[in-house]
């Protein structure tokens, strides 16, 4: 374990973007099956919860723009991972359905994804990384709600030089 050397002790943006980066090619790796990887397991994972009513409230609630997300379902569909149906309450919306195997390979991806950040956090024990996650997560949300025109996607993709 490498000691935190004083010129990065205090620099949050440098232990950011080291992070990140490392979180970034692990899960590019996990998910390198996966139509369009992490945004993808976003919305597998999003789409097997089956909280959304519609196509528009999942891009919604994912901060992706409805034009990408048509894209990404599109390549999610012939992959054989969601099917879309007519909305009950609309049928002018559609309504985005696991297909049944998506469940197990969601399960599959899940532990992928936990490999991948074991990887990235793994010198913190796992009541710090709770603390970090809850933290960053609060952080997170908290932005999000008060800058609700910032697409979540499109900030994580800037931040990657994507």
């Amino acid at each position: 374990m490498t000691a935190v050397t004083d010129t990065h002790q205090s620099d949050l943006g440098w232990s950011l973007g080291v992070l990140l980066r490392a979180y970034e090619r692990g899960l590019t790796s996990a998910l390198a099956d996966v139509p369009h990887g992490f945004r993808g397991f976003l919305v597998l994972r999003e789409v097997v919860r089956g909280a959304h009513p519609s196509q528009a409230a999942l891009a919604a609630s994912l901060g992706i723009d409805r034009t990408v997300m048509t894209y990404l379902l599109d390549d999610l569909e012939r992959a054989g991972l969601v099917t879309r149906r007519v909305a009950e309450v609309d049928r002018r919306q559609r309504r985005v359905l696991a297909t049944p195997d998506t469940e197990g390979l969601l399960a599959d991806l899940e532990q992928r994804v936990a490999r991948a950040e074991d990887a990235v956090f793994g010198a913190l024990d796992p009541s710090d990384r709770r603390t970090v996650s809850a933290l960053l997560r609060r952080a997170a949300c908290e932005y999000r709600d008060s800058d609700p025109d910032e697409h979540p996607c499109a900030v994580v993709e800037q931040a990657l030089g994507g």
